[in-house]
């Protein structure tokens, strides 16, 4: 299938970019459910403006199905460092222009699935700055564009073609212990510098972008990253997000920054620590609506 013709049949937000307002949900089947009926309402109903849906493993096995890759995410540690596995069974973020939008399809969704899913999680998440992270540098900048996203982001071929498998991440920073740190400190905890986006060569091995580097990767670690930034009024931080063709790339760069390749550990956890962790497969696209062919 042809680039044109991948995209096409994708769930759109997985390449194109993100709206001023987000709303990530994650749902549990309830016990002894049937999710059949409630999926099948989900895919008539849903519409592909409206965000990116994902299934994750749990849900695909009670279906009696199993998906190449498709699998929990990994709950990690490393030296003083923890990573949690929250795996849930379907994930959907909402998108859009405004938050009252968001409010009215999280409802309606959450109607159409209540006779098998009950809601997990809830958090609205907002594009700060121009798409930066809330530290204020510049988040994705190493993003795969045009052709080389698609290449990175989308089943190319088979019967999931135009599908994406999606890590969801989300991470709580301390910005007060943050900003306590000197600009070229927090320069060298990021690897870059803020006020100009360079990438500092001289940056210790902990650097952030040195340990995330995809291109460092063999293969190279290639995905496209759609983070949104999340705050309450007493905590705050970033929703990671990040579509492959396969979860083997997010594993590779997690598995380094914990220092499970060679002990060095990120210095993203310096300041901040991940508190849930999910895989999902996004199902592409059928006409105007889901295709669930695979799973149902």
């Amino acid at each position: 299938m042809s680039n044109v013709a991948l995209s096409s049949h994708s769930q759109p937000y997985i390449l194109a970019p993100l709206a001023a307002h987000g709303r990530s949900l994650s749902f549990r089947l309830k016990a002894e459910a049937d999710p059949r009926a409630a999926l099948s309402r989900l895919a008539r109903e849903w519409q592909p403006a409206w965000g990116v849906v994902g299934l994750g493993a749990p849900l695909v096995a009670a279906l009696g199905h199993s998906l190449p890759g498709l699998r929990p995410f990994p709950a990690l540690a490393g030296a003083g460092v923890t990573v949690p596995s929250t795996q849930q069974a379907l994930w959907v973020l909402l998108l859009g222009k405004e938050r009252s939008a968001l409010f009215d399809r999280a409802q309606a969704l959450q109607t159409w699935l209540a006779e098998a899913f009950e809601l997990e999680d809830g958090l609205d998440t907002f594009q700060y700055a121009g798409g930066r992270d809330l530290t204020g540098y510049e988040d994705g900048t190493e993003n795969p564009k045009e052709e080389a996203a698609v290449a990175a982001a989308l089943v190319p071929e088979g019967a999931l073609a135009a599908s994406s498998y999606v890590a969801v991440q989300r991470w709580s920073h301390d910005l007060v212990h943050f900003q306590s740190h000197s600009a070229p400190e927090r320069d060298n905890l990021i690897g870059r510098r803020q006020e100009d986006n360079e990438e500092l060569e001289d940056a210790p091995e902990s650097a952030h972008v040195k340990r995330s580097a995809q291109e460092s990767y063999s293969p190279e670690a290639f995905m496209v990253r759609r983070s949104m930034p999340w705050a309450t009024a007493r905590e705050q931080g970033l929703e990671f997000i990040a579509y492959g063709h396969s979860l083997e790339a997010f594993e590779q760069v997690l598995t380094r920054m914990v220092g499970l390749e060679d002990g060095v550990v990120d210095g993203l956890f310096r300041f901040s620590r991940p508190v849930t962790g999910g895989y999902y497969w996004c199902p592409p696209l059928v006409g105007e609506g889901l295709d669930l062919s695979a799973v149902l």
